[in-house]
């Protein structure tokens, strides 16, 4: 197994984000379509969505408020909803600077159910200046998976960072792992490091390298331990983001809350990186 295999292991479920409303031509609807130009992902508008009657009580909800409604389509089902609001303020109106410079840290980021229903999607982003927003969603994810870790406060969480320096270059990201370290997470970080890079002093075991997973591979693993996730109703189950820097600013990769596919990521880097 490789990073590469995991990623090459995902299907290609036809999805599709309907943008449900009065308003089918909302600017809002075209800020979703460029986040995910080029991407498996179609952007529609629709002024009506066709009710199954077996559709989550949720999705039925939502489309019955006010307000243009994101529906996600898997091969044409319904399996989530968002309001666009909360698409607005979660992804089309930031920027990775709030992320970067800590302005939105562990316990502020809401993913929408529409956002977080694309688990599983294989997806090829590009970072500034070659899009504005793609790579964003790959900052918004790593940073949900981090959340949950933190959240739950035990548990092993794996992140990959390319370069070692990030976490110090970046005062989010500090802050992120600082929190993190406070906690009872065993945090492992890895990538490449410079001779004149300074180590990470913080409570986290570093590992370093050469090889190409150290140098390309951006992921992040959170494996709760058997307790949280023996829990009745954990509120912070495993997740795994894995992507590798295909090109210069693209990264191909997909993330995933599958508990099997989680399991095997995380003992992969365990015993690999």
């Amino acid at each position: 197994m490789t990073l590469r295999s995991f990623i090459d292991d995902v299907g290609s479920t036809d999805r599709t984000i309907a943008v449900v409303g009065d308003d089918a031509t909302s600017p809002l609807e075209g800020l979703l379509a460029g986040t995910f130009e080029n991407q498996p992902v179609a952007v529609e508008s629709s002024a009506t969505l066709p009710v199954e009657s077996d559709i989550d009580p949720e999705i039925s909800d939502a489309l019955e408020r006010a307000g243009d409604t994101a529906v996600l389509l898997a091969d044409g089902t319904p399996v989530a909803a968002s309001p666009m609001t909360a698409l607005y303020d979660s992804i089309l109106a930031i920027n990775s600077d709030l992320f970067v410079t800590g302005s939105r840290g562990l316990g502020d980021l809401e993913l929408p159910d529409v956002l977080a229903g694309l688990a599983d999607t294989r997806l090829r982003l590009r970072g500034y200046p070659l899009a504005h927003k793609e790579k964003l969603l790959l900052i918004i994810v790593s940073r949900y998976v981090e959340q949950r870790a933190w959240a739950t406060g035990s548990g092993t969480l794996r992140a990959g960072f390319q370069y070692l320096e990030r976490i110090d270059d970046e005062v989010g990201t500090r802050d992120v792992y600082a929190e993190l370290a406070a906690t009872d997470v065993d945090v492992h970080v890895y990538g490449t490091e410079s001779d004149a890079a300074t180590a990470v002093d913080l409570d986290v075991t570093r590992h370093t390298g050469t090889g190409s997973e150290y140098r390309d591979g951006w992921f992040v693993v959170y494996d709760p331990d058997a307790q949280a996730a023996d829990a009745p109703d954990p509120p912070n189950g495993p997740a795994a983001l894995v992507c590798l820097e295909t090109e210069s600013r693209t990264w191909d990769g997909f993330w995933t809350v599958d508990p099997n596919r989680v399991a095997s990521i995380a003992e992969y880097v365990a015993r690999n990186l």
